[in-house]
């Protein structure tokens, strides 16, 4: 497979479980797990710029997009293809120039559309029919990471772990 020029995903049932939670004044809350931060950091690192497309329009997303500085947020989003798309235009790429994850119906029309598809194992199986990758993480437990590292592969990522521990240290 070859390395995309863009990775972009969904956020709720991809970066969260897709649950909403609720406090009793109704201020929402969402759980993210922090492996797929790492996931941020090797897209970055080969440089890959990451984009988020999501329905949602929440201050919560926004600030987990600020916290790992993913600067491409676009919220409360209809067609997730027709904005694609346009970021592609943007940067003098192709839809084959993407690879996307996504867990749900408003996923669908870029599954198809894109160079590369994914889906968390968490997805509905009409999703899954659609993808050409199925993450073994269901959506919230890392899944982000394991699609970049799916995408990256096995000799690239050990080369990124290892400069990252020589720069740690």
């Amino acid at each position: 497979m070859k390395l995309p020029k863009l990775i972009a995903t969904d956020i709720d049932g991809v970066w969260t479980d897709g649950g909403m939670y609720y406090d009793q004044l109704g201020n929402e809350w969402k759980k993210f797990n922090t492996l797929d931060s790492a996931g941020v950091l090797f897209a970055k690192y080969m440089e890959i710029p990451v984009v988020i497309i999501t329905g949602e329009d929440t201050a919560i997303v926004k600030r987990r997009a600020e916290k790992l500085k993913i600067e491409h947020l676009y919220m409360g989003v209809k067609n997730k293809l027709e904005v694609l798309q346009s970021i592609c235009d943007s940067l003098d790429i192709h839809l084959d120039d993407v690879a996307y994850i996504g867990d749900d119906l408003n996923d669908m029309e870029v599954l198809q559309h894109v160079g590369f598809s994914s889906c968390p194992s968490s997805a509905s199986f009409y999703i899954q029919e659609l993808c050409d990758h199925i993450c073994k993480s269901r959506g919230g437990d890392g899944v982000f990471r394991e699609f970049v590292e799916h995408i990256i592969g096995v000799e690239q990522l050990k080369k990124i772990v290892h400069n990252i521990k020589l720069n740690i240290q």
